[in-house]
This record gives C-alpha cells, sequence and structure tokens, in this order.
C-alpha cells in the first residue's frame, strides 16, 4: 500500500485545489482516484468512507478525511505551515477565512456559462480589488517580511498565492495597484516546491472548459 495521500475528487479545481495546493507546497507527492462519473461517487459513498457522504476525501496517515477547512488545518499543523504560536495561527487563520471567501466565489464561477460566467468574474474582481487585496497589501506593508506572518511560509501565503493566480487567469493586470503583492507572488511563486507545482505536466488543475461542465455537474447531480 502507497504512502502517499491518496486524493478523491474529480478532475477539477473545486474545493481540492487548495489541497492539491499545500501538499504540493511542502514537497509531498500524492495520488488521485478521479471519480468520472455518477457511479463513481455511489460506490464510494456506499463503501462507508466519506463521514458526510461528499467529497473531498483524502486519506493520510491511516485517516479517511472530510472537510476542506479541517483537512486544510492537518496538513498544515503537520508540516509546519501554521506559524510558531496561537496568536500566529490566528492571523493565519484570519487570512486564510478571508481567501477562502474568495475561493468559494471561484467555485460557483468554474460551474457557471456564458454571462454568469462573465457576471460572476466581475463580482470576484471587484471584491479582490476593492476589499481583499488592499487589505493583503497593507499586512505586507506593515508587517515587513517576506510572508504575511512571521518570517516563514504558512498556508495564508501559499492559499493567496493561488487565489491571486486564479484572478490573473481572467484579468492579468490586476495587481496593478499592489506592487507589494506583485512582490509576494514572484518571491512564493519561486519557493522550489511551488515553482514545480507551477509547471505544465504537474496535477495542478486547469478551469474547467465550459464544454465540460455538464460532464462534471453529473458527477455530483
Amino acid at each position: 500500500m502507497s504512502g502517499k495521500p491518496i486524493l478523491h475528487y474529480c478532475d477539477a479545481r473545486g474545493r481540492m485545489e487548495s489541497i492539491r495546493w499545500l501538499l504540493a507546497a511542502v514537497g509531498v507527492e500524492f495520488e488521485e482516484r478521479l471519480l468520472q462519473t455518477k457511479d463513481d461517487l455511489t460506490k464510494l459513498r456506499k463503501s462507508g468512507t466519506l463521514l458526510f457522504q461528499q467529497v473531498p476525501m483524502v486519506e493520510i496517515d491511516g485517516m479517511k478525511m472530510v472537510q476542506t477547512r479541517a483537512i486544510l488545518s492537518y496538513i498544515a499543523g503537520k508540516y509546519n505551515l501554521y506559524g510558531k504560536d496561537l496568536k500566529e495561527r490566528v492571523l493565519i487563520d484570519m487570512y486564510v477565512e478571508a481567501i477562502m471567501d474568495v475561493n468559494d466565489l471561484f467555485i460557483t464561477h468554474e460551474i457557471l456559462l456564458g454571462d454568469e460566467r462573465k457576471q460572476q468574474f466581475a463580482t470576484i474582481v471587484d471584491k479582490v480589488t476593492n476589499r481583499y487585496f488592499p487589505v493583503f497589501e497593507k499586512v505586507l506593508k506593515d508587517h515587513g517580511q517576506d510572508f504575511l506572518v512571521g518570517n516563514q511560509l504558512s498556508r495564508a501565503d501559499v492559499q493567496l498565492l493561488e487565489v491571486i493566480l486564479m484572478v490573473e487567469e481572467g484579468k492579468p493586470d490586476i495587481l496593478a495597484k499592489f506592487p507589494l503583492l506583485q512582490s509576494f507572488k514572484a518571491r512564493i511563486s519561486n519557493i522550489p516546491t511551488i515553482k514545480k507545482f507551477l509547471q505544465p505536466g504537474s496535477q495542478r488543475k486547469q478551469p474547467i472548459p465550459e464544454k465540460n461542465i455538464d460532464q462534471v455537474m453529473k458527477i455530483f447531480s
């Protein structure tokens, strides 16, 4: 039996992508058991391994873990991405919760079509430009370090980079007014493990083409 974590999800970003990012950032290789059809999900549910009958599910350290935030917290704690003390941890949690607000918008955006998809992306751009990115720009300025919290990489850094790159896919100049976030993006992107994950052929997922959305939705319908 492989010692690698096993990730159960479909071939899409969704709620699994941040988990892929954290594992990649700490250099942990993982396997994926991709759900191709609704029957695949049904079999997984009937096996009794899905505590709340839903994915993502990650097999790691003898556990079959569900609930995205719980999985991310476990990985962050296990691989030293969660700060050095309780005060750093609560800052990381605050930043991550804001980042995941944006990520939740992207999860919806990924399965929309046509004008609805464009409208959702416009909402994302408005919120990151006026609410979220100004805060992170100020955090970097006030903190004066290479990272958002403390002086080492945390899950907040990894998850912020993930969101920045997703927004840039639709609006490449989104960081034009945020010079510190530009530097942050370049710095975190060049961490060797993350740089590797950003290369073509990695397990990082691309946006679902509109023509494939129905196929993905049928798995969960």
